[in-house]
């Protein structure tokens, strides 16, 4: 394997090392994605990535294919080693056993476990331990883990479908299809990642969807209905596909206990939250985070949309702008909930992507982050 050359060494293993954590996306949540590569002599000598969760972890990858050639090289890891005894032994003895020289960290790892400790073990061994480099990278690569880890809450991206003049549907809710096809196998794919695909009773109503994903993907997601009053017909294709798919029904006290008993019945997990009025967004994620879950898809309609942004709940975007215009004085759009006063307030995406895919232009951003990384993970 010959060497490519880089303005910065370490700067260009490093994106090597992310590009190989990418990977492991939709195989590996709740861990997080990690790549490593071992460099000898400016050469790659071993690069491995997390492959699935309770398998080995990126570095245990890299050096089994690096095998001897490990002594005295560099290694490159995405996320700090771990330290302890988990699904899997402790990275850090791994490494020292293999005698890398040199070990170059992205970012530390906030999970309690480890947070410090992995680098302090293999500094402690003797080896060089520096951190830092691509850390911005790393932590967006790794947005929907931390947030999970220092939050409790998954990632939530939030999806849509739209024409040039922002509509979602005409005014009789028609919907079928704003997107071509290609961006449509694009939302199966995207969906195939997530652990659960959230839409509200108004959506439910009104497309009767399976929001299952075609073809299957490396999870299955779990398909929630945001449904107080348990309003959700027991001949919805959400039911009649409950085998194939889990579905959560998140409901109020508004739902009646008979009604909550009838889709329990029926296989759905009924999940109740105090209060008369809507499901409460904050205490929704923390439940999905509490069962788990690192990444969930919000596909509408508006109002759900809505008030996931009036929580400062949404992480991301995908949009899917179709070249059509629809033109009705009508109020469907992709999220309404409370809205601003003033456009200067209005959130601002980041990271911003734009392609063209089957005539559509296909827009994907975060949003600023409304939770906080500690200052100890600002250097990396």
């Amino acid at each position: 394997m010959g060497r490519i050359l880089a303005e910065n060494d370490d700067v260009h293993w490093m994106r090597r090392a992310l590009l190989e954590a990418t990977k492991g996306r939709g195989s590996v949540e709740p861990n997080p994605l990690v790549g490593a590569v071992v460099v000898r002599e400016g050469e790659l000598v071993g690069a491995g990535h997390h492959q699935r969760f309770g398998g080995p972890h990126a570095e245990i990858n890299a050096l089994e294919e690096a095998g001897d050639l490990a002594r005295g090289a560099t290694l490159y890891v995405t996320l700090e080693p771990c330290c302890h005894f988990g699904k899997t032994p402790p990275c850090t003895a791994t490494i020292l056993a293999a005698g890398i020289a040199r070990v170059v960290v992205a970012m530390r790892d906030p999970f309690p476990e480890v947070d410090g400790r992995g680098s302090n073990a293999l500094v402690t061994g003797g080896l060089l331990v520096e951190t830092g480099c691509e850390a911005e990278s790393a932590r967006k690569l790794n947005a929907p883990y931390l947030k999970r880890v220092l939050t409790g809450m998954p990632h939530v991206t939030a999806k849509w479908a739209m024409t040039l003049d922002g509509k979602t549907a005409t005014a009789s809710g028609d919907s079928r299809w704003i997107s071509s096809d290609v961006s449509r196998g694009l939302v199966h794919e995207l969906r195939g990642r997530m652990d659960a695909v959230v839409v509200g009773i108004a959506t439910a109503l009104a497309d009767d969807p399976l929001l299952t994903v075609r073809p299957p993907g490396p999870r299955i997601p779990a398909r929630i209905v945001l449904d107080s009053a348990a309003r959700l017909p027991v001949s919805s294709r959400l039911i009649r596909t409950v085998s194939q798919a889990p579905v959560l029904v998140a409901v109020t006290e508004r739902a009646t206990a008979p009604k909550r008993d009838q889709l329990a019945r029926l296989g759905c997990d009924v999940v109740t939250f105090p209060g008369n009025g809507r499901v409460p967004i904050g205490s929704l994620l923390v439940e999905l985070g509490l069962r788990g879950m690192t990444n969930i898809l919000v596909e509408g309609g508006g109002q759900v949309l809505g008030s996931f942004l009036d929580e400062g709940q949404v992480d991301a975007v995908e949009v899917f702008i179709a070249p059509a215009l629809e033109g009705g004085e009508h109020g469907l759009t992709a999220a309404r909930g409370k809205g601003l006063a003033l456009m200067s307030e209005a959130a601002r995406l980041r990271d911003v992507e734009v392609y063209q895919v089957g005539g559509d232009v296909h827009v994907s951003g975060s949003l600023p982050r409304p939770w906080r990384v500690p200052a100890g993970f600002q250097e990396g």
